[in-house]
């Protein structure tokens, strides 16, 4: 084996790690019976809803570091949302704190190898690129000190009165075929468009929110949109698959809102644990689709929002 191969195995098996670990306490926490999308609310005193975000740069996390972000947050009861490398934090004039132990997280990019450029280049066919992932440590804000003043403070909620107008604007936005009426909330991929039942129907208002932006979620995946595959009929681990893409959606969705997320469809839980038990990069790319729905969906209420203030 040429030291080229052996440095490409370890990598391989590096990665693989990474899946693996994931994956093990994702499927412990469902075994458990606890979402990790749902759980960092579900205690008094916890943080508010809210995507986890870098301290310095203020862009959210997205995919399966919003889980391992959360998880932390639960599992160490951390009041804040940002989150900073080592280096980070020595640059923001402070320190982490003797003994802290970081939260490992992962970064997925590609690359394209020299060899297969110049096979491209011989050939005439497009190069491909090598995807793969980096796993580094960050730490909570509540884990370091000296720190230059204002740098750790989390967004601000919305109030609770304007929750309501947001989510109605985000649904308005997202120019999705949106129908009320009826007794059940879907989807129909054939036909475009979502149903859910009126807002009576629901014993809290929010669940009419978080039940549509679930929905909406599911609408996403439309071939005009970002094209994702769907099943047809009820049932089978494309579906589970899907659903649990949806689920995530709308947890990432509600946290961006803030409103605190809750599980829609808990009877495909030992659906979700087949898929995961079976592939464990399924995690990995049901998460990174819920990133891309739930960018899609608030990337029109945004440009919406734009279009109102040009045009007032």
């Amino acid at each position: 084996m040429t030291k080229e191969t052996t440095r490409h195995a370890r990598g391989g098996d590096a990665v693989r790690d990474i899946y693996a670990e994931v994956t093990a306490r994702i499927i412990a926490e469902l075994e458990e019976g606890r979402l990790p999308w749902v759980q960092p609310w579900g205690r008094t005193g916890m943080v508010n809803p809210g995507l986890p975000r870098n301290a310095i740069s203020d862009r959210p996390y997205s995919g399966i570091n919003v889980l391992i972000l959360w998880g932390a947050v639960i599992e160490n009861g951390y009041p804040s949302q940002s989150w900073l490398t080592y280096r980070q934090a020595a640059n923001a004039g402070g320190n982490v704190r003797k003994g802290e132990r970081g939260t490992t997280v992962v970064y997925a990019d590609s690359f394209t190898p020299e060899r297969e450029k110049e096979r491209a280049r011989q050939t005439g066919d497009t190069a491909k690129a090598v995807a793969f992932l980096k796993r580094f440590t960050v730490f909570n804000v509540a884990q370091c000190e000296g720190l230059r003043p204002g740098l750790a403070a989390d967004p601000a909620p919305l109030p609770e009165r304007q929750i309501v107008p947001v989510a109605e604007a985000v649904i308005a936005a997202s120019g999705v075929d949106f129908r009320i009426g009826g007794n059940e909330a879907f989807y129909v991929p054939s036909e475009d468009y979502v149903q859910v039942p009126p807002q009576p129907a629901f014993f809290e208002q929010i669940n009419y929110y978080r039940t549509s932006l679930h929905e909406l979620t599911h609408a996403t995946g439309h071939v005009s949109r970002l094209d994702r595959k769907f099943m047809n009929g009820i049932g089978g681990k494309d579906y589970a698959r899907e659903e649990l893409v949806a689920e995530m959606g709308s947890a990432f969705l509600c946290a961006a809102l803030g409103i605190a997320p809750t599980v829609r469809h808990a009877d495909y839980l030992a659906h979700w644990l087949g898929v995961l038990r079976e592939d464990n990069r399924a995690i990995f790319r049901a998460a990174s689709a819920a990133s891309k729905a739930a960018d899609w969906i608030l990337a029109r209420y945004d440009e919406a929002q734009a279009d109102e203030r040009r045009a007032a």
